[in-house]
């Protein structure tokens, strides 16, 4: 069980934007990992553009299973998991992100903001927190 991408976007007019993205891409292949995160990236934006306001969804797309929450003020979040982590985990992961966000990050952020521009660093913590680890 893995998670892979979890994103922060803005659904706004006239499309959704990336706020803020964190990665695991360390059980890919070197020469692989820059392509996945791209699609994971491009995934995330296609997904969040295509949900109503105010929706949970689950969606597969080749071997990953997208789970993305858009709010009705237009926040949206998507994880990036393998198809044997649990939803309900995915969801709530969402929800703390999504919540905590909108706190720490003023709402005249979300328009304009990118990447680069958006001071909120607990994304990578949250990945590796509900990372499950398998014994070996």
């Amino acid at each position: 069980m893995r998670l892979y991408s979890l994103s922060v976007l803005y659904k706004g007019d006239p499309k959704v934007h990336l706020l803020k993205a964190a990665y695991d891409v360390s059980t890919f292949n070197f020469f692989q990992r820059s392509s996945v995160q791209e699609f994971m990236t491009f995934t995330s934006q296609l997904i969040a553009e295509r949900s109503p306001l105010g929706s949970r969804a689950s969606v597969k797309e080749q071997e990953y299973l997208c789970h993305v929450y858009v709010r009705n003020d237009g926040l949206a979040g998507v994880v990036i998991a393998d198809n044997e982590y649990p939803q309900r985990v995915c969801f709530t992961l969402l929800d703390k992100v999504l919540e905590e966000f909108s706190r720490q990050v003023s709402k005249m952020d979300w328009l304009s903001g990118s990447p680069a521009t958006i001071s909120y660093s607990a994304l990578d913590g949250y990945l590796s927190k509900y990372q499950v680890q398998t014994p070996r």
